[in-house]
């Protein structure tokens, strides 16, 4: 019997955990979802709703996204070929993150923008999950949306990834002339 897996995976659980407890530890355990619906309209205290509140809030195929780094299965995503103007925020912060204009079809699976439109929105992380090392893509609150490869067209040359889960769509209002 090999237990080589069995350990690695009991490492890999006893490092995680402690960090993902001390998350939500940091979080408002006494907030309930109607103040945490007042926050996400106001935009404020975000990065206090406790994952139960969130859990609460979400669809669950939408909280396994965001909250548990999961990723929705390529070609099945509302905005992969979704071409209106406006501008897609985060699903559950609803944190504007990136505009229409940087849009395009990579050919993944998902949808994928050259750049991000509001960057004050968006955090760049290392992850080195799956045995490889990528840059994962969250919001201001913590959100997981996606992660960003170099592999994109020009300006930027970067293409960044992201599951139509993690966004909502605010369409473009027409200015009257």
């Amino acid at each position: 019997m090999h237990r080589w897996p069995y350990f690695m995976s009991l490492l890999l659980a006893l490092h995680i955990l402690p960090a993902c407890t001390q998350e939500d530890e940091d979080r408002d355990q006494t907030m309930t979802v109607a103040e945490a619906r007042a926050n996400i309209a106001a935009g404020t205290n975000l990065s206090a709703i406790p994952q139960a509140v969130w859990r609460q809030l979400l669809p669950e195929a939408q909280y396994e996204v965001l909250w548990e780094k999961d990723t929705e299965r390529a070609f099945t995503g509302k905005w992969l070929r979704h071409g209106d103007p406006g501008v897609y925020v985060t699903a559950g912060c609803r944190l504007p993150v990136f505009s229409s204009e940087h849009k395009y079809d990579s050919g993944t699976g998902w949808p994928s923008f050259w750049d991000i439109a509001y960057p004050e929105n968006v955090v760049l992380k290392e992850d080195y999950s799956w045995g490889m090392k990528r840059i994962e893509v969250q919001s201001a609150c913590g959100e997981h949306l996606g992660h960003l490869f170099k592999d994109g067209p020009a300006p930027t040359g970067l293409r960044y990834c992201i599951n139509s889960l993690a966004l909502d769509f605010v369409l473009a209002v027409e200015k009257a002339e």
